[in-house]
């Protein structure tokens, strides 16, 4: 792999003294955009994430417009669950949709792992084309979501408040639970490593409904299978872990081999560096409501959460996805502050 010329970010994963820490934000490419807007009106959700030219031009579009240390992949964490063979659908308005739930021992038996090149080769088109776009300039994150998250929408069928149906499903059926987690881990897993070998510099996976389960569940239906993921990855890629509203795991996440720990905005900097002893590289963890304060200010409170965090051992971002009505010109301001950052 040819040597990326900013390469912040991957220094930043390494624990090495950087000069200022590095920045991106969650769901970067996507609709606060307005060139992202321009093509979604044009194509389907499905169609942008499996058409390569549209995802490597979707990708780029944050990057040519503000620079981050690292661009991530624009693609969906329910390609997993398509290429097992389960409709997913995105409705407008409503969000993911999947007509056809699995609930029963019968209906995961019946899940296979497919080829993942048959399955998910145009993700792998995309990661060669985009980093054609990039030129080395940054770094390419590939992502995943974690098995539990993808479980919740397999089994739900949609996003939830509670996500109960999928809690029910893991409390009344474990073993039917379990033997779906270890599938989706095990897809998971040739997936990443299939994105290393086309080209990203690192991987993150996402658990979204992380901290929709207690601590003691959380270790029994997600750490131990992302967990699996980051002990296949490790030797191939930085690990990033997100677990959103996962602050109670985040000591036990940090005796693990990932590279970076992502945290959410419901935690201090000095408590995650306390619950992590230092140990680790974390992410995070502006809210991203904050975005709508005026850029001023914007840059007053990521100037103070560098500092809170400490420049090294730290990636700059967002404690979840930048959301759709964000001002253009407060996403700079968030941008640039790390940049001015002195």
């Amino acid at each position: 792999m040819n040597k990326i010329k900013n390469d912040l970010f991957l220094r930043a994963l390494k624990q090495e003294v950087v000069p200022r820490p590095p920045v991106w934000m969650m769901r970067q490419a996507g609709r606060y955009l307005p060139e992202f807007r321009a093509l979604r009106d044009k194509y389907d959700f499905f169609t942008r994430c499996q058409t390569p030219e549209l995802a490597a031009e979707i990708t780029v579009q944050p990057i040519r417009r503000y620079g981050m240390d690292a661009a991530i992949l624009f693609s969906d964490i329910l390609v997993i669950p398509q290429a097992l063979g389960i409709e997913v659908q995105m409705k407008k308005d409503f969000g993911p949709y999947l007509p056809h739930t699995i609930r029963s021992q019968k209906e995961v038996d019946a899940i296979q792992i497919p080829d993942v090149y048959e399955s998910l080769g145009y993700v792998m088109d995309a990661i060669k084309l985009t980093k054609e776009m990039l030129n080395d300039e940054i770094p390419l994150i590939g992502f995943a979501g974690s098995p539990w998250t993808i479980l919740c929408y397999c089994v739900e069928g949609r996003g939830s408040k509670s996500f109960d149906k999928a809690k029910e499903f893991c409390f009344t059926q474990p073993e039917a639970a379990h033997e779906m987690l270890q599938k989706i881990t095990d897809l998971t897993i040739l997936y990443l490593i299939e994105k290393v070998k086309s080209g990203v510099n690192a991987v993150q996976v996402f658990d979204s409904w992380g901290g929709m389960l207690s601590p003691s569940d959380y270790q029994v239906f997600s750490w131990q299978y992302i967990n699996q993921i980051v002990e296949a990855l490790k030797d191939y890629a930085p690990v990033i872990a997100f677990g959103k509203g996962c602050w109670f795991a985040l000591e036990t996440m940090a005796q693990s081999n990932v590279s970076a720990l992502g945290v959410d905005w419901t935690i201090t900097p000095e408590l995650a560096r306390k619950f992590t002893h230092h140990k680790v590289t974390l992410q995070g963890n502006f809210d991203p409501s904050r975005l709508l304060s005026p850029p001023a200010e914007i840059k007053r409170l990521v100037h103070q959460m560098i500092d809170q965090f400490g420049k090294d051992k730290y990636i700059v971002n967002l404690g979840h996805g930048i959301l759709p009505n964000i001002p253009l010109e407060n996403a700079q301001a968030f941008i640039d502050a790390v940049k001015e950052y002195a």
